[in-house]
């Protein structure tokens, strides 16, 4: 009669220690990616909101600017002139020029 040996193999502490960080990073993985994806969406949908809160700006600023202009040009300086009773002379306009332009 024979007996039945089973061999026994012994897995040292730096194995285990190996197996149990593999299976935690098998199981920890796929909720990390779906985390920094979400992250990423997240981060793209506010990136989207800021830039089209920053055309929205633009618009209003060139909008703001354009009436600046309007508001300066010489028939609307003319024409309050009149309306506060002032008179217009053209000898006491003096032109700045920027030398930046």
């Amino acid at each position: 009669m024979k007996k039945n040996m089973k061999k026994v193999i012994k897995i040292g502490k730096f194995e285990k220690l190996l197996y149990i960080f593999t299976v935690v990073l098998l199981v920890i993985s796929p909720f990390a990616i779906v985390f920094s994806q979400a992250t990423l969406s997240k981060v793209n949908f506010d990136v989207e909101k800021v830039k089209k809160q920053i055309s929205t700006q633009e618009k209003k600023n060139e909008s703001l600017a354009m009436k600046v202009n309007e508001l300066a040009s010489l028939d609307n300086i003319k024409e309050v002139a009149i309306e506060q009773g002032l008179s217009y002379n053209n000898s006491n306009i003096k032109s700045i020029i920027d030398s930046d332009e």
